[in-house]
């Protein structure tokens, strides 16, 4: 999996501060159709991101319930029926006590079906925020659905483009929504939360939509500190958030002449990167183990189909570690491309030499080896090969 700057605050339940102070935060309610035995409150500190629990109660047999944490900054709190994975409700405390009541779904009782939220403003526009936004998702979803659809039926290039189009709207519609969003909330914990939905969604290659960009991110945190001065938290995150920066623009090749390797093909064969100058070429870094890497393929594929014919190909890196799992990847996910890798995993040579730490990662070359672009995935890639393919 790619580690990315803004994945430090893609987490979907995220703390964050202002500068108001209180003492004890209380979340009271009742949750209706829970089964287990425990309920748990959480914290995740913005700096580590690791859940903290605050609080526990044993789960009533009528489903009430009162926990209590001490709260000197504004948070999002979770509770947890016993060890779930998922988090039965969210709320942010910008006041004292919040009331929820959680109706937990018949046919699957890991999952809440509805909640209601009394006495925290803050609360109700994140639960809005999430549902027209799912809503909104839902409707991409829908269309790449009938994109498969189109494809399976062999309709028209024009009938897949005309829809493909309309993806790319919806997705710059909800980016923009989002980001709307963020500049109407007054509540540094909702905001934060709002730009962490986004990015984890937005880093699933499967909705097409486009993350914020590392600067971007680093400049909607850093807008946050300044209003937020106080913010112990934040500041940690902002923190670290510059050294990331500091580390990624180190291994930033855009506009730099890639460095020429030689590595076997699936024949055995050595192949350099420089053999293929004067075409233009997107190094794609990647392995038969990489779940982001096999999502990512068919976006590969399509473009590849599309633009081979137009002075491009793709020069596959894998980081696999056997022939057999290498190969079988190849033919499944077909990509026809060419293909190199030593076989090392994590010690391939390639690692240090492009100082990537996760995959998928590629480098889009120009005919003279000059790196035009970086990272880039989903529909991404075909807007920038169409730029440069004209």
């Amino acid at each position: 999996m790619k580690k990315i700057l803004f994945a430090a605050v893609a987490a979907l339940l995220l703390v964050a501060c202002d500068n108001k102070s209180k003492n004890t935060f209380t979340l009271s309610g009742k949750i209706s159709n829970a089964t287990g035995k425990m309920l748990y409150l959480e914290e995740v500190p913005v700096g580590t991101m690791d859940p903290v629990i605050v609080d526990s109660t044993p789960l009533s047999p009528d489903g009430t319930f009162s926990l209590q944490a001490p709260s000197s900054e504004s948070a999002i709190y979770n509770i947890r029926i016993d060890q779930n994975f998922y988090p039965v409700v969210a709320v942010i405390n910008d006041h004292p006590k919040v009331e929820v009541e959680v109706e937990m779904s018949k046919e699957n009782n890991l999952f809440s079906e509805k909640y209601e939220v009394k006495g925290s403003p803050a609360s109700q526009a994140m639960k809005t925020f999430t549902t027209r936004f799912n809503e909104k998702l839902q409707s991409i979803f829908t269309r790449l659905k009938q994109v498969d659809s189109l494809h399976n039926s062999k309709a028209s290039e024009n009938e897949i483009e005309f829809l493909k189009q309309a993806i790319a709207n919806d997705a710059s519609t909800l980016k923009e929504y989002t980001l709307s969003e963020m500049k109407k909330s007054d509540n540094v914990a909702l905001t934060m939360f709002q730009l962490g939905y986004y990015q984890s969604t937005a880093n699933n290659p499967g909705f097409g939509l486009e993350p914020l960009n590392n600067e971007q991110v680093t400049a909607l945190i850093a807008d946050l500190v300044k209003k937020n001065p106080n913010h112990s938290g934040l500041a940690s995150l902002h923190k670290s958030m510059q050294a990331e920066m500091e580390r990624l623009n180190k291994s930033n090749w855009v506009g730099k002449q890639a460095p020429d390797f030689v590595l076997p093909d699936i024949n055995g064969k050595p192949l350099a990167l420089s053999s293929l100058k004067g075409k233009y070429v997107l190094v794609d870094f990647w392995a038969s183990w990489c779940r982001p890497c096999r999502i990512e393929n068919p976006h590969l594929v399509a473009a590849y189909n599309k633009f081979k014919d137009k002075n491009f190909t793709i020069l596959g890196v894998s980081l696999d570690q056997t022939k057999e799992a290498w190969e079988k990847a190849i033919k499944d996910d077909g990509l026809t491309w060419l293909h190199v890798s030593d076989l090392k995993f994590w010690e391939s040579s390639v690692v240090d030499l492009y100082g990537f730490d996760g995959i998928p990662f590629n480098v889009l070359l120009d005919p003279d080896g000059k790196v035009l672009a970086q990272g880039l995935r989903g529909v991404e890639l075909e807007k920038k090969l169409a730029e440069v393919l004209q």
